[in-house]
């Protein structure tokens, strides 16, 4: 983070009585939000911008693109997903590599080590954020929005594991089985569960 910005209590403007970190805030809003969000980083991904490309669904990066963490040298760390999402993309010791040395990598090192997706042309990085894209949009919403909850669901914990619960329920209220219990609910009659295809599971 900037730290000319950075106050007693971390990156607060002063308005709270107890200072709070709002970009966690903004952590869990990307892992929670139902489509991919892709990170498209051009120039320095460093410090609180590299946690937040990591936290992304995907990260398409310029060739001239540099990755790297600064917080120790500066009496800073992540304990979060930055430290944890960081080990799962590039293994526990190349992560305590990152956080002990806080030594900077260039966009080819970062896709070899499965930090970034993908290292173009910066007159490329464009073009090949829109193809990714509409081949996104062309899949199944609901289908990315489970994986992506499955996929956060382990390191997540409960919350995880509540986004991926509720991703299934909302499929199942579509479902004849459901229809088929609120319309028996609201009739005031017992379901009929075993006319419906769902019961030869």
């Amino acid at each position: 983070g900037d730290q000319t910005v950075r106050g007693a209590g971390g990156y607060d403007d002063g308005s709270e009585a107890v200072p709070r970190l709002r970009v966690l805030d903004l952590q869990i809003q990307i892992r929670r939000c139902p489509k991919p969000v892709v990170a498209v980083v051009r120039g320095y991904a460093v410090g609180g911008g590299h946690i937040l490309h990591m936290i992304c669904d995907l990260t398409i990066a310029s060739e001239d693109a540099v990755f790297g963490q600064t917080g120790p040298r500066m009496g800073s760390f992540d304990g979060g997903y930055g430290s944890t999402t960081m080990a799962r993309l590039v293994g526990q010791k190349k992560a305590r590599e990152m956080w002990f040395l806080c030594r900077f990598y260039g966009a080819k090192e970062a896709v070899e080590m499965g930090l970034i997706n993908v290292a173009c042309p910066r007159s490329e990085v464009d073009g090949t954020v829109a193809r990714w894209v509409r081949r996104m949009v062309s899949n199944s919403p609901t289908a990315i929005a489970c994986i992506k909850a499955s996929l956060n669901a382990d390191q997540d914990g409960s919350a995880g594991l509540a986004q991926l619960a509720g991703q299934a329920t909302r499929m199942f209220y579509l479902s004849e089985e459901s229809v088929e219990g609120k319309k028996a609910f609201m009739e005031r009659r017992a379901p009929r569960f075993r006319e419906l295809p769902s019961s030869r599971l």
